[in-house]
């Protein structure tokens, strides 16, 4: 019980630095640049695997030098690439990140290969599919693909966690066969909008876990509301964090038998190591890190 499945997007991330966010039609001097890897697919099965569990990644490349890096790195953190599709006359899927005022990041995603993610990629997978414990998917591959991977792994009885970001408007009639939804508030209120969080969390018992940054996440269970806890850190990067949370631990912590609140607890703990650095990937931290963490914590 450790194989997790991730289909999702597989990028570059563009990252500068900067002491503020320039307005509109305003030019200012930045202070770094960074290239790294990224995609909330791609982020979210290298947190997975430095968390212990035997991660599959299932998504789509441009024939550019951006995919063969995505490729080599998720080889070097011990990701099956086998099935990751190289799509010719395509440009890798891209990030652009400003991160100012505070470590708080705004984001630009180019899809490109990200888009071609469809049915045919889904079925070419699906022999591991079907083996997964837990398969986990996100906002950032086309929406008819995400219902298409709900559906069917709903019919052959496999494990689901969708992590609908960026926020997107979702059909309720496939969203309930979601085993867990994992948005924050501002994807929460787009999926419900009119609905309370509370009356949102109590409808959805131990299926949606909303993430309420510094706060923690809140979950309903047994007719009540439970709030987990973060802990208290000092952010450099919040990049890549709600990644952290979800694909690795708690994710990991799921498939290794982990009650909900514990496995709740094991993220918080993994993504508030990870907005201690640097970069969405980067910032995950291994299986021993957060070990230690919650160990001093």
């Amino acid at each position: 019980m450790n194989r997790i499945v991730v289909i999702g997007s597989c990028n570059m991330d563009i990252v500068v630095l900067a002491d503020k966010r320039p307005a509109a039609g305003e030019t200012i001097m930045g202070n770094e640049l960074h290239i790294a890897h990224g995609g909330k697919g791609a982020n979210q099965a290298v947190a997975a695997a430095r968390l212990g569990a035997e991660v599959t990644m299932v998504g789509c490349i441009g024939a550019d030098a951006y995919g063969q890096m995505i490729l080599d790195n998720l080889k070097e953190n011990h990701i099956n690439t086998d099935y990751i599709v190289t799509v010719p006359n395509t440009t890798t899927g891209t990030a652009h990140i400003t991160l100012a005022e505070g470590g708080d990041n705004s984001i630009i995603v180019i899809a490109g290969a990200n888009a071609k993610v469809d049915q045919s990629v889904v079925d070419n997978a699906w022999s591991a599919i079907e083996q997964a414990d837990l398969v986990m998917v996100q906002n950032e591959i086309p929406i008819p693909t995400i219902e298409y991977i709900v559906r069917r792994c709903h019919e052959a009885n496999v494990k689901v966690l969708l992590n609908p970001a960026p926020a997107a408007d979702l059909n309720p009639e496939w969203l309930e066969l979601a085993t867990y939804i994992t948005p924050n508030e501002h994807e929460l209120s787009a999926l419900y909008p009119n609905q309370s969080t509370e009356e949102t969390l109590l409808a959805n018992e131990n299926k949606i876990i909303v993430t309420l940054g510094s706060k923690g996440v809140g979950y309903a269970d047994n007719g009540e509301i439970h709030t987990v806890s973060g802990f208290k850190v000092e952010p450099v990067d919040t990049t890549g964090a709600g990644d952290t949370f979800n694909g690795g631990a708690f994710a990991t912590a799921i498939v290794n038998g982990k009650s909900l609140a514990d496995a709740l607890h094991y993220g918080n703990a993994a993504a508030a190591l990870s907005i201690q650095r640097l970069g969405a990937q980067g910032g995950m931290p291994t299986k021993d890190e957060v070990a230690v963490f919650l160990a001093k914590n």
